[in-house]
Protein backbone atom coordinates (compact mmCIF):
# COMPACT_ATOMS: atom_id res chain seq x y z
CA UNK A 1 0.00 0.00 0.00
CA UNK A 2 1.66 3.30 -1.08
CA UNK A 3 1.49 5.85 1.26
CA UNK A 4 0.17 9.22 1.16
CA UNK A 5 2.06 11.64 -0.38
CA UNK A 6 2.11 14.77 2.12
CA UNK A 7 1.00 18.22 0.78
CA UNK A 8 4.10 20.54 0.28
CA UNK A 9 3.71 23.50 2.73
CA UNK A 10 4.39 26.76 -0.32
CA UNK A 11 6.08 28.59 2.63
CA UNK A 12 8.93 26.34 2.71
CA UNK A 13 9.71 24.81 -1.07
CA UNK A 14 9.56 28.21 -1.78
CA UNK A 15 13.18 29.48 -2.94
CA UNK A 16 15.06 31.47 -1.02
CA UNK A 17 16.23 33.82 -3.68
CA UNK A 18 12.25 34.53 -4.30
CA UNK A 19 11.98 35.12 -0.57
CA UNK A 20 14.50 37.65 -0.29
CA UNK A 21 13.78 40.61 -2.38
CA UNK A 22 10.58 40.50 -1.16
CA UNK A 23 11.50 41.43 2.44
CA UNK A 24 14.32 43.61 1.40
CA UNK A 25 11.89 45.32 -0.95
CA UNK A 26 9.31 45.50 2.34
CA UNK A 27 11.93 46.95 4.49
CA UNK A 28 12.87 49.46 1.69
CA UNK A 29 9.59 50.39 1.75
CA UNK A 30 9.32 51.45 5.64
CA UNK A 31 12.86 52.78 5.32
CA UNK A 32 11.72 55.16 2.79
CA UNK A 33 8.48 55.73 4.59
CA UNK A 34 9.97 56.92 7.57
CA UNK A 35 12.47 59.24 5.58
CA UNK A 36 9.53 60.87 4.26
CA UNK A 37 7.57 61.27 7.52
CA UNK A 38 10.92 62.64 8.60
CA UNK A 39 11.08 65.37 5.49
CA UNK A 40 7.87 66.33 5.83
CA UNK A 41 8.18 67.17 9.88
CA UNK A 42 11.07 68.78 8.99
CA UNK A 43 9.56 70.47 5.95
CA UNK A 44 6.56 71.82 8.44
CA UNK A 45 8.60 72.85 11.29
CA UNK A 46 10.47 75.09 8.65
CA UNK A 47 7.43 76.36 7.57
CA UNK A 48 6.20 76.97 10.92
CA UNK A 49 8.99 78.90 12.35
CA UNK A 50 8.81 80.91 9.27
CA UNK A 51 5.42 82.17 9.99
CA UNK A 52 6.38 82.59 13.68
CA UNK A 53 9.59 85.03 12.88
CA UNK A 54 7.01 86.60 10.13
CA UNK A 55 4.59 87.39 12.48
CA UNK A 56 6.88 88.81 15.01
CA UNK A 57 8.63 91.07 12.53
CA UNK A 58 5.35 92.35 11.12
CA UNK A 59 4.16 93.04 14.14
CA UNK A 60 7.36 95.13 15.21
CA UNK A 61 6.52 96.82 11.76
CA UNK A 62 3.10 98.01 12.56
CA UNK A 63 4.22 99.66 15.86
CA UNK A 64 7.12 101.26 14.63
CA UNK A 65 5.04 102.64 11.58
CA UNK A 66 2.12 104.34 13.52
CA UNK A 67 4.69 105.88 15.40
CA UNK A 68 6.74 107.49 12.53
CA UNK A 69 3.38 108.91 10.72
CA UNK A 70 2.32 110.27 13.94
CA UNK A 71 5.09 112.19 14.25
CA UNK A 72 5.65 113.09 10.56
CA UNK A 73 1.83 113.86 10.34
CA UNK A 74 2.58 116.49 13.40
CA UNK A 75 5.27 118.42 12.17
CA UNK A 76 3.55 118.58 8.43
CA UNK A 77 0.58 120.17 9.77
CA UNK A 78 3.32 122.68 12.38
CA UNK A 79 5.71 123.35 9.69
CA UNK A 80 3.16 123.28 6.44
CA UNK A 81 5.58 120.94 4.51
CA UNK A 82 4.08 118.58 2.10
CA UNK A 83 6.46 115.97 1.68
CA UNK A 84 6.26 115.48 5.33
CA UNK A 85 2.45 115.19 5.28
CA UNK A 86 2.84 112.65 2.83
CA UNK A 87 5.26 110.91 4.36
CA UNK A 88 3.26 110.86 7.47
CA UNK A 89 0.40 109.37 5.36
CA UNK A 90 2.73 106.32 3.37
CA UNK A 91 3.94 105.68 6.85
CA UNK A 92 0.06 105.46 8.14
CA UNK A 93 -0.82 103.40 4.90
CA UNK A 94 2.57 101.23 5.34
CA UNK A 95 1.24 100.14 8.94
CA UNK A 96 -2.20 99.48 8.08
CA UNK A 97 -0.15 97.30 4.73
CA UNK A 98 1.97 95.58 7.72
CA UNK A 99 -0.91 94.57 9.50
CA UNK A 100 -2.78 92.80 6.57
CA UNK A 101 0.58 91.29 6.61
CA UNK A 102 0.83 90.37 9.73
CA UNK A 103 -3.03 88.74 9.03
CA UNK A 104 -1.92 86.90 6.58
CA UNK A 105 0.77 85.13 7.86
CA UNK A 106 -1.26 84.16 10.61
CA UNK A 107 -3.81 82.55 8.63
CA UNK A 108 -1.62 80.91 6.15
CA UNK A 109 0.22 79.40 9.24
CA UNK A 110 -3.33 77.11 9.85
CA UNK A 111 -3.54 73.70 9.21
CA UNK A 112 -5.17 71.95 6.18
CA UNK A 113 -8.93 71.30 6.94
CA UNK A 114 -11.79 70.24 5.15
CA UNK A 115 -12.64 73.66 3.52
CA UNK A 116 -9.00 74.13 2.94
CA UNK A 117 -7.76 70.75 2.04
CA UNK A 118 -4.30 71.86 0.54
CA UNK A 119 -3.38 74.25 3.10
CA UNK A 120 -3.91 78.26 3.81
CA UNK A 121 -0.44 79.02 1.82
CA UNK A 122 -1.98 81.25 -0.77
CA UNK A 123 -4.09 83.07 1.82
CA UNK A 124 -0.21 84.78 2.35
CA UNK A 125 -0.24 85.85 -1.42
CA UNK A 126 -3.41 87.43 -1.07
CA UNK A 127 -2.53 89.31 1.50
CA UNK A 128 0.28 90.59 -0.22
CA UNK A 129 -2.13 91.38 -3.10
CA UNK A 130 -4.45 93.65 -0.57
CA UNK A 131 -0.95 95.52 0.29
CA UNK A 132 -0.09 96.18 -3.05
CA UNK A 133 -3.85 97.41 -3.95
CA UNK A 134 -3.21 99.97 -0.80
CA UNK A 135 0.23 101.09 -1.92
CA UNK A 136 -1.71 101.97 -5.55
CA UNK A 137 -4.04 104.15 -3.57
CA UNK A 138 -2.11 106.02 -1.36
CA UNK A 139 0.28 106.79 -4.57
CA UNK A 140 -2.50 108.39 -6.60
CA UNK A 141 -3.36 110.57 -3.34
CA UNK A 142 -0.03 111.53 -2.73
CA UNK A 143 0.42 112.95 -6.23
CA UNK A 144 -2.63 114.47 -5.90
CA UNK A 145 -1.55 116.73 -2.92
CA UNK A 146 1.88 117.25 -4.19
CA UNK A 147 0.23 118.63 -7.56
CA UNK A 148 -1.62 121.17 -5.43
CA UNK A 149 1.43 122.09 -3.22
CA UNK A 150 3.21 122.81 -6.42
CA UNK A 151 1.14 125.58 -8.35
CA UNK A 152 0.94 126.92 -4.76
CA UNK A 153 4.15 126.67 -3.14
CA UNK A 154 4.57 127.88 0.21
CA UNK A 155 7.28 128.49 2.79
CA UNK A 156 7.75 125.34 5.06
CA UNK A 157 8.03 126.43 9.10
CA UNK A 158 10.23 124.84 11.46
CA UNK A 159 12.65 123.42 8.75
CA UNK A 160 14.92 122.03 11.00
CA UNK A 161 12.60 120.13 13.12
CA UNK A 162 11.03 118.90 10.09
CA UNK A 163 14.49 117.71 8.67
CA UNK A 164 15.13 115.80 12.31
CA UNK A 165 11.68 114.26 12.67
CA UNK A 166 12.17 113.33 8.64
CA UNK A 167 15.92 111.67 9.15
CA UNK A 168 15.46 109.71 12.30
CA UNK A 169 12.18 108.45 10.39
CA UNK A 170 13.98 107.37 7.62
CA UNK A 171 17.12 105.60 9.66
CA UNK A 172 14.61 103.52 11.58
CA UNK A 173 12.68 102.83 8.59
CA UNK A 174 15.42 101.72 6.61
CA UNK A 175 17.11 99.66 10.03
CA UNK A 176 13.47 97.58 10.29
CA UNK A 177 13.10 97.29 6.63
CA UNK A 178 16.27 95.56 5.85
CA UNK A 179 15.92 93.27 9.35
CA UNK A 180 12.13 92.20 7.58
CA UNK A 181 14.44 91.21 4.58
CA UNK A 182 16.07 89.27 6.03
CA UNK A 183 13.86 86.94 7.40
CA UNK A 184 11.57 87.30 3.87
CA UNK A 185 14.46 85.75 1.72
CA UNK A 186 15.50 83.32 4.95
CA UNK A 187 12.08 81.83 4.85
CA UNK A 188 10.93 82.70 1.19
CA UNK A 189 7.56 84.94 2.60
CA UNK A 190 6.18 86.12 -0.63
CA UNK A 191 4.08 89.05 1.56
CA UNK A 192 6.86 89.76 4.04
CA UNK A 193 9.25 90.51 0.70
CA UNK A 194 6.48 92.87 -0.61
CA UNK A 195 6.20 94.88 3.14
CA UNK A 196 10.29 95.14 3.38
CA UNK A 197 10.14 96.83 -0.34
CA UNK A 198 7.58 98.56 1.30
CA UNK A 199 9.13 99.57 4.38
CA UNK A 200 12.63 100.12 2.34
CA UNK A 201 10.74 102.39 -0.13
CA UNK A 202 8.93 104.00 3.25
CA UNK A 203 12.67 104.76 4.37
CA UNK A 204 13.84 105.89 0.94
CA UNK A 205 10.65 108.65 0.91
CA UNK A 206 11.90 110.04 4.43
CA UNK A 207 15.48 110.76 3.08
CA UNK A 208 13.56 112.03 0.32
CA UNK A 209 11.75 114.68 2.80
CA UNK A 210 14.83 115.74 4.44
CA UNK A 211 16.82 116.38 0.81
CA UNK A 212 13.20 118.25 -0.12
CA UNK A 213 12.98 120.56 2.73
CA UNK A 214 16.64 121.08 2.87
CA UNK A 215 16.82 122.06 -0.72
CA UNK A 216 12.94 124.55 -0.66
CA UNK A 217 14.24 125.80 2.88
CA UNK A 218 18.06 126.77 2.09
CA UNK A 219 18.12 127.42 -1.67
CA UNK A 220 14.93 129.34 -1.56
CA UNK A 221 13.83 126.62 -4.37
CA UNK A 222 9.70 126.30 -2.58
CA UNK A 223 8.67 123.74 -5.26
CA UNK A 224 11.07 120.81 -4.06
CA UNK A 225 8.81 120.16 -1.45
CA UNK A 226 5.96 119.29 -3.84
CA UNK A 227 8.50 117.44 -6.34
CA UNK A 228 9.39 115.42 -3.02
CA UNK A 229 5.84 114.24 -2.49
CA UNK A 230 5.94 113.69 -6.34
CA UNK A 231 9.01 111.11 -6.44
CA UNK A 232 7.57 109.57 -3.16
CA UNK A 233 4.34 108.59 -4.95
CA UNK A 234 6.50 107.28 -8.24
CA UNK A 235 8.36 104.84 -5.84
CA UNK A 236 5.47 103.66 -4.46
CA UNK A 237 3.74 102.84 -8.03
CA UNK A 238 7.07 100.91 -8.86
CA UNK A 239 7.25 98.85 -5.98
CA UNK A 240 3.35 98.57 -6.08
CA UNK A 241 3.33 97.17 -9.77
CA UNK A 242 6.39 94.60 -8.83
CA UNK A 243 4.25 93.08 -6.36
CA UNK A 244 0.56 93.09 -7.85
CA UNK A 245 2.51 91.01 -10.99
CA UNK A 246 4.33 88.74 -8.62
CA UNK A 247 1.21 87.81 -6.67
CA UNK A 248 -1.23 87.75 -9.27
CA UNK A 249 1.05 85.31 -11.29
CA UNK A 250 1.22 82.93 -8.05
CA UNK A 251 -2.74 83.21 -7.30
CA UNK A 252 -3.46 82.02 -11.03
CA UNK A 253 -0.79 79.09 -10.41
CA UNK A 254 1.73 80.58 -13.15
CA UNK A 255 5.11 79.11 -12.46
CA UNK A 256 7.81 81.95 -12.66
CA UNK A 257 10.57 79.36 -14.26
CA UNK A 258 9.12 76.96 -16.39
CA UNK A 259 12.68 75.65 -17.65
CA UNK A 260 12.46 73.96 -13.86
CA UNK A 261 10.27 71.42 -15.21
CA UNK A 262 12.55 70.35 -17.87
CA UNK A 263 15.09 70.26 -15.06
CA UNK A 264 13.14 67.98 -13.11
CA UNK A 265 12.28 65.46 -15.85
CA UNK A 266 16.31 65.02 -16.95
CA UNK A 267 16.86 64.84 -13.16
CA UNK A 268 14.55 61.75 -12.74
CA UNK A 269 15.03 59.91 -16.08
CA UNK A 270 19.07 60.08 -15.13
CA UNK A 271 18.62 58.73 -11.81
CA UNK A 272 16.77 55.55 -12.63
CA UNK A 273 18.50 55.18 -15.79
CA UNK A 274 20.09 52.24 -14.90
CA UNK A 275 17.54 50.35 -12.39
CA UNK A 276 14.74 51.90 -14.10
CA UNK A 277 15.51 51.89 -18.03
CA UNK A 278 12.47 51.58 -18.58
CA UNK A 279 10.86 54.90 -16.55
CA UNK A 280 9.71 57.38 -18.74
CA UNK A 281 8.92 61.00 -17.72
CA UNK A 282 5.45 62.02 -19.07
CA UNK A 283 4.78 65.23 -17.60
CA UNK A 284 6.18 67.91 -14.66
CA UNK A 285 3.33 70.09 -13.32
CA UNK A 286 4.69 72.66 -10.86
CA UNK A 287 2.34 74.78 -9.07
CA UNK A 288 3.23 77.66 -6.65
CA UNK A 289 1.14 78.40 -3.38
CA UNK A 290 3.33 81.24 -2.03
CA UNK A 291 6.22 80.32 -0.29
CA UNK A 292 5.96 76.59 -1.29
CA UNK A 293 5.17 74.84 -4.14
CA UNK A 294 3.23 71.78 -5.36
CA UNK A 295 4.40 69.30 -7.95
CA UNK A 296 2.87 66.35 -10.33
CA UNK A 297 4.98 64.16 -11.70
CA UNK A 298 3.51 61.67 -14.38
CA UNK A 299 5.81 59.20 -15.41
CA UNK A 300 5.27 55.75 -17.44
CA UNK A 301 6.66 52.40 -15.88
CA UNK A 302 6.39 48.81 -17.01
CA UNK A 303 2.71 47.58 -15.82
CA UNK A 304 3.83 44.44 -15.00
CA UNK A 305 5.70 45.18 -11.82
CA UNK A 306 4.37 45.09 -8.58
CA UNK A 307 2.63 47.00 -6.45
CA UNK A 308 5.34 47.56 -3.54
CA UNK A 309 7.90 47.83 -6.41
CA UNK A 310 5.84 51.32 -7.82
CA UNK A 311 5.75 52.31 -4.19
CA UNK A 312 8.86 52.11 -3.61
CA UNK A 313 9.89 54.16 -6.84
CA UNK A 314 7.40 56.80 -6.16
CA UNK A 315 8.94 57.58 -3.09
CA UNK A 316 12.51 57.87 -3.78
CA UNK A 317 10.99 60.35 -6.79
CA UNK A 318 9.93 62.53 -4.04
CA UNK A 319 12.72 62.21 -2.18
CA UNK A 320 15.24 62.94 -4.76
CA UNK A 321 12.80 66.26 -5.56
CA UNK A 322 13.13 67.46 -2.45
CA UNK A 323 16.78 66.92 -1.93
CA UNK A 324 17.05 69.24 -5.28
CA UNK A 325 14.31 72.01 -4.49
CA UNK A 326 13.35 72.33 -0.74
CA UNK A 327 10.82 75.05 -2.04
CA UNK A 328 9.01 71.96 -3.05
CA UNK A 329 6.92 70.89 -0.01
CA UNK A 330 4.47 68.37 -1.55
CA UNK A 331 4.95 66.04 -4.83
CA UNK A 332 2.39 63.58 -6.30
CA UNK A 333 4.33 60.61 -8.68
CA UNK A 334 1.07 59.38 -10.84
CA UNK A 335 2.09 55.97 -12.72
CA UNK A 336 1.20 55.30 -16.02
CA UNK A 337 1.34 51.47 -17.30
CA UNK A 338 2.60 50.36 -20.47
CA UNK A 339 2.94 47.07 -21.35
CA UNK A 340 6.21 45.61 -21.76
CA UNK A 341 5.67 45.10 -25.42
CA UNK A 342 6.16 48.85 -26.25
CA UNK A 343 9.56 48.91 -24.32
CA UNK A 344 10.88 46.33 -25.96
CA UNK A 345 9.96 47.77 -29.66
CA UNK A 346 7.79 45.05 -30.72
CA UNK A 347 6.57 46.27 -34.23
CA UNK A 348 3.28 43.89 -33.62
CA UNK A 349 2.03 45.88 -30.84
CA UNK A 350 0.47 48.68 -32.30
CA UNK A 351 -2.91 50.74 -32.26
CA UNK A 352 -4.64 49.42 -34.48
CA UNK A 353 -3.42 45.56 -33.48
CA UNK A 354 -5.16 46.29 -29.92
CA UNK A 355 -8.38 47.58 -31.35
CA UNK A 356 -8.14 44.28 -33.79
CA UNK A 357 -7.92 42.40 -30.41
CA UNK A 358 -11.35 44.38 -28.75
CA UNK A 359 -12.96 43.74 -32.13
CA UNK A 360 -12.36 39.89 -31.95
CA UNK A 361 -13.17 40.00 -28.50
Amino acid sequence: MDKPVAEKDPNITKPDSDIAPSIASRIASLVADHGRDQDRTSSNSALTEGFMAGQKIAKISVITLLAIGIAELIIGQISGSIVATADGIDSLSDAMISFIVFLGLRLANRPADRKFQFGYYKVESFAALLAAIGMVVIAVFIIYQSYESLIQPHEIRQPYLTMVILGVAGAVSLHRAFQMRKIARKYNLLSLKVDAKNSIKDGSASVVGFLSVLVATQFGFLQMDAIGGMIIAGYIFSVAYLSLRQTSLILVDSWHNPKVADMVKKMIEDRFRIDEPTITVRSVLLRPTGMTAHAEINVEIDGNKRLTDVELMSVKIQMLIRSKFSSIERVVVVPHSISQQVHNGDPTDTGATVDAKKSKN
